[in-house]
């Protein structure tokens, strides 16, 4: 087995409704996770702010 290079230390907490707020440790601003388009409509809810989706957050590390 390798060495472990890094560990992300990584505290999410929800918001309001959909919206959870991520606090990635070494950055200064929160990361905000949540819904829009499709997903806002396949769940049936309408936040008031949208945010991307943790899924689109994993297509574009997969994609990146």
């Amino acid at each position: 087995m390798g060495n472990i290079v890094h560990t992300s230390h990584i505290t999410i907490t929800r918001e309001m409704g959909p919206t959870r707020k991520a606090i990635i440790k070494g950055f200064d601003e929160p990361v905000f996770y949540g819904v829009h388009g499709g997903i806002k409509h396949f769940y049936k809810v309408d936040p008031d702010i949208e945010h991307a989706a943790t899924l689109d957050h994993i297509t574009g590390a997969v994609g990146g």
